[in-house]
Formats: structure tokens, C-alpha cells, sequence
């Protein structure tokens, strides 16, 4: 069974890690991080902020600068949120 993944940030989610639409219903495409009420909770933030953010949270969780960097860059542009 494949793994829904944050289609913002690229986390693994499970039943409690999905955001909420507007009508308060679960998001099966975002995660609580990153969409509440159905608004990204960090509007405006460009790709490339989205991937630093997402090396420094990874660096903080024990990764790698290099891995978080590699996996962030490699993941982040493919989903649906930034895909251009």
C-alpha cells in the first residue's frame, strides 16, 4: 500500500497528519503543517524558501545537512504545490 505523502512539504502522513479543508473535512492531499482551514499556513512562501525550511527541519530531526538537502531538492519540485 503506498503512503499518501503532503503534496506542500513531501511528509509521510497517516490518519492524524492530515491538514483540514474549509469545511473542516480532512485534507487527503496536505499535511496539519502545512494546510489548516483549507489556506496553506505559510502563504506566500516561494519553492525554494519551502526547501530551506524543509533542510532546517530536517537537520533539527538528525539528518544530514547533505541528505536533507539532496531529499528536499529531489522531492519538494515534484509535488502537486509546486509543480509549474
Amino acid at each position: 500500500m503506498k503512503k499518501e505523502i503532503c503534496q506542500s512539504c513531501g511528509m509521510p502522513m497517516s490518519n492524524d497528519d492530515f491538514g483540514t479543508n474549509k469545511d473542516e473535512t480532512k485534507s487527503k492531499e496536505y499535511c496539519h503543517f502545512c494546510f489548516k482551514n483549507g489556506k496553506f499556513t505559510d502563504e506566500g512562501i516561494s519553492m525554494e524558501e519551502k526547501i530551506k525550511k524543509n533542510i532546517e527541519i530536517a537537520k533539527r530531526m538528525g539528518m544530514s545537512e547533505e541528505k536533507a538537502k539532496a531529499l528536499a531538492e529531489n522531492t519538494i519540485p515534484k509535488l502537486k504545490r509546486w509543480k509549474r
